[in-house]
């Protein structure tokens, strides 16, 4: 029989009279999600192969429908949303391949600031493919560069696709018909057509030429020479000067008072670590200045990206984020982050493995602490942030400023797990459970003990005035693309997001 469970989220079970236990109500969750009948009979059929268990495919169906039944019942917060600056098209190539295509053999890695040739560009790939982690890095030689990408183009297999954060995330938002998307940075001929029709794009941000960035992916289990990728991921570079000086965010921010947008979302500040300390220093003065004069009733959301210049995080840290509202981030940007403020755990060289909820906690609190509205007195905006790795995400919100954190945190989760896939949806059998059920709110003493119910998949802890969301990721098995995760992550939960418009930013 089934029975509808009261509570903040309601999750329609059925009572197992064979188990004497609950398990999700497969059918009436699909009638009432709105799943199509192939993918509801795939959630049916693996419910019971598992026989209603515990078990990974038991648990990713409760992890799966209880996000449905919750996002279906979710209201949208925007219907103007203002993009920049970074925009390209990406060029993906399997990233051994390619290298090996240029004729250069696998040695021992070794990270690099800034690209000066295809042998720091091997040592860089190594280096981060070892660790199975994201970077991002500019190539300071253009002849090299335009060679290299000659070779990947003609690679084959390769891919052309919407690249740049700015460009992704609007990409993602403008999925959403009734959402108005305003797209501002370097769009060429080949970007212009390949983005969605929803999108507009000002005359000024259009220009001759495309920026071309190159994306060497490499998978799970993946192995050159005595480096074995411990899960998939990609390492960019580019030769893009546009982005790489953010030429376009004066127009994104007179392009404002027209469009008149309910939602700003900022990315691209990585791109001019390459460009010399000099440039950063002055453009990024320019880059505050400009920041600033958005109205402050609208929200801003700032998407961090690679970093390896502490002096530039620092100056990131101290100058854009008082006066923003939100920031999206993943594990390798976080760790950094307090490692050039000398912040919890910044003693930690890397992760090992999936990184710790509790130290996740130490360094997002810590971040709100230091450069957010923790107080209503605070001159800063920072309220929220979305942190998000391979196995789980997590939202934290300053309390009072934020609303339907929950449904942002699953939605991001949900498009994790399906678009790494390349699906449109969740497929349960394509998917599994990778974080650990029970983990601490922190590294430190007091600390509390939590555990995540998989028939309702957010865990929900406080520390003073920050609420923190999390959600597991249910992780595709063999991802056939992993580029603009993050940013597709960001979007959907920002779509999910409601501005408690009572408080002004």
């Amino acid at each position: 029989m089934c029975r509808a469970v009261s509570g903040s989220r309601r999750v329609y079970m059925c009572v197992s009279t064979l188990r004497k236990r609950y398990v999700p109500c497969v059918k009436s969750s699909c009638r009432r999600t709105n799943l199509t009948p192939t993918l509801c009979r795939s959630v049916w059929e693996h419910h019971v192969e598992e026989g209603f268990s515990s078990g990974p495919a038991g648990v990713s169906c409760w992890i799966f429908l209880s996000w449905q039944a919750e996002l279906a019942r979710a209201d949208f917060s925007w219907s103007r949303v203002a993009v920049g600056v970074n925009a390209c098209v990406d060029v993906v190539v399997s990233g051994v391949g390619l290298l090996q295509a240029l004729a250069v053999d696998p040695g021992t890695g070794l990270d690099h600031e800034v690209l000066h040739s295809k042998d720091d560009l091997k040592e860089a790939f190594i280096h981060y493919m070892g660790r199975g982690a994201a970077a991002e890095r500019f190539f300071s030689d253009k002849e090299a560069f335009q060679w290299i990408a000659r070779a990947a183009a003609e690679y084959p297999g390769a891919k052309l696709y919407v690249g740049g954060n700015a460009a992704l995330i609007g990409q993602k938002l403008a999925s959403y018909p009734d959402l108005m998307v305003l797209l501002c940075g370097p769009v060429g001929p080949k970007l212009h057509e390949m983005l969605d029709e929803q999108i507009l794009v000002p005359p000024d941000s259009l220009q001759e030429t495309d920026e071309y960035h190159l994306i060497l992916e490499y998978k799970a289990g993946e192995q050159w020479g005595s480096t074995q990728a411990p899960q998939a991921n990609r390492f960019i570079f580019s030769h893009d000067v546009s982005n790489g000086e953010m030429s376009s965010l004066e127009t994104f921010v007179a392009s404002l008072e027209e469009f008149e947008p309910d939602l700003v979302v900022l990315s691209g500040l990585h791109m001019m670590e390459g460009q010399g300390r000099q440039l950063w220093e002055e453009r990024l003065k320019e880059a505050v200045s400009a920041i600033a004069d958005i109205h402050k009733d609208i929200p801003i959301h700032l998407e961090l990206a690679s970093l390896t210049d502490k002096d530039y995080m620092n100056s990131i840290m101290q100058e854009v984020m008082p006066i923003v509202s939100s920031i999206g981030l993943n594990e390798q940007e976080l760790l950094f982050l307090s490692q050039a403020g000398e912040g919890p755990h910044s003693d930690l060289a890397a992760w090992q493995g999936i990184p710790d909820v509790g130290q996740v906690s130490d360094i997002l609190y810590w971040v709100l602490e230091q450069h957010g509205r923790i107080e209503p007195s605070s001159e800063a905006d920072l309220t929220r942030i979305h942190f998000h790795t391979l196995a789980y995400h997590v939202l934290a919100t300053v309390d009072g400023y934020w609303g339907n954190q929950a449904a942002a945190v699953m939605a991001g989760a949900r498009v994790a797990s399906s678009q790494a896939c390349g699906l449109q949806s969740v497929d349960v059998s394509k998917v599994e459970l990778k974080v650990q059920l029970e983990f601490h709110s922190s590294h430190f003493e007091p600390r509390e003990k939590l555990t995540l119910n998989p028939a309702e998949p957010v865990t929900v802890w406080r520390r003073g005035n920050i609420t923190f969301h999390l959600t597991p990721v249910l992780v595709c098995k063999q991802p056939l693309r992993t580029v603009g995760l993050g940013d597709a992550i960001s979007a959907e939960g920002l779509v999910y997001s409601e501005l408690k418009t009572q408080q002004p930013f």
